[in-house]
């Protein structure tokens, strides 16, 4: 509401409770258009500065120390943001949350699929994957693709994943949401998928869930998003127990906190309430999101030997309270 009314955009909500009810989601589609109208408050270099930046003090709020995080450039351009804009102000942000919070934030610069012209669809894809591998000195680690699925299957935009690739960039496609599996198969093996954006319905396919244990292609799974979103009807009835359990390699992550109304410790909390999930477990799930990032080698084993110390002292403060009681 604040870069709202700064930047003079009319919003339907008040008030943070008007606002709550305002994300509540009647399917992707209306998602997606509660997602653009929030997205126009951004005009200036200093709007993207500040989430930039915010995010960062949230992440630190949550004990996270790196994070990689999705943004669409190709929405700011067509609404006439100049490159500098957005560009400058990520960067600054980001820096600025290192130096302030020591938390480190990447970028996964994705193709908005569901653009129904053709040709801009075209346009708007290749400006992506340019701006994606132009600014890999800025934190750019992947090339992504969000948006709606259905009718945008993956190999329309399997030449952008092939040119991104050749110049270093990481895969890492959302699919599997709202379409089934042939959706995950196909951003696999045209897109060369590393990483699978949300992924939750391969659990329809027997054949595909061996195949990404096996491969040990993680799913990056956002529990609320998909409740909220009507991909399940309730939790009790989400797969991502069923998925680890098949072997399945899953991260647990939020999506979109504020429309979700969740925040990251939310979807953590969730391993341990409605999946039922022991901590031995937990701390394996958590562990995937170092062992699977797109950090360099060295820079993963450092941070999961970090957290593993970590992870070891918080039980053991754990024991001995339960010891004292």
């Amino acid at each position: 509401m604040t870069l709202a009314r700064r930047n003079g955009i009319e919003l339907p909500v008040r008030s943070v409770e008007e606002i709550r009810e305002w994300f509540t989601f009647r399917d992707f589609d209306h998602f997606i258009e509660i997602y653009g109208v929030i997205s126009k408050c951004l005009k200036t270099q200093d709007d993207f500065e500040l989430i930039a930046y915010e995010f960062g003090a949230e992440m630190a709020r949550q004990n996270t120390r790196y994070a990689e995080v999705t943004f669409s450039p190709a929405f700011h351009h067509h609404h006439g943001i100049a490159d500098a804009a957005y560009l400058d102000g990520l960067s600054q942000g980001r820096k600025r949350a290192l130096a302030d919070f020591g938390v480190e934030i990447a970028w996964v610069f994705d193709i908005i699929r569901s653009v129904p012209d053709p040709e801009k669809n075209r346009l708007y894809s290749d400006y992506t994957t340019s701006v994606a591998i132009e600014n890999m000195a800025n934190g750019v680690v992947a090339l992504g693709l969000g948006g709606g699925e259905v009718g945008y299957p993956p190999e329309m935009f399997e030449p952008y994943f092939t040119r991104a690739r050749a110049e270093g960039l990481h895969s890492d496609p959302h699919a599997g949401e709202v379409a089934g599996p042939e959706s995950v198969w196909a951003a696999i093996r045209l897109l060369g998928a590393e990483r699978i954006g949300h992924g939750v319905r391969s659990i329809e396919d027997p054949l595909l869930v061996r195949y990404l244990a096996e491969e040990r292609i993680p799913l990056e799974v956002n529990p609320t998003s998909n409740i909220c979103l009507g991909v399940y009807p309730s939790m009790e009835q989400h797969p991502l127990r069923l998925l680890h359990e098949q072997g399945v390699i899953v991260t647990v992550n939020s999506d979109d906190p504020p429309l979700f109304n969740t925040t990251l410790n939310d979807e953590v909390a969730l391993l341990d309430g409605v999946f039922n999930l022991d901590m031995e477990t937990i701390d394996d799930i958590l562990l995937n999101a170092v062992r699977h990032s797109f950090l360099p080698a060295e820079r993963k084993a450092a941070l999961e030997a970090e957290f593993l110390q970590q992870m070891d002292s918080l039980k053991e403060t754990h024991l001995d309270n339960a010891c004292n009681w």
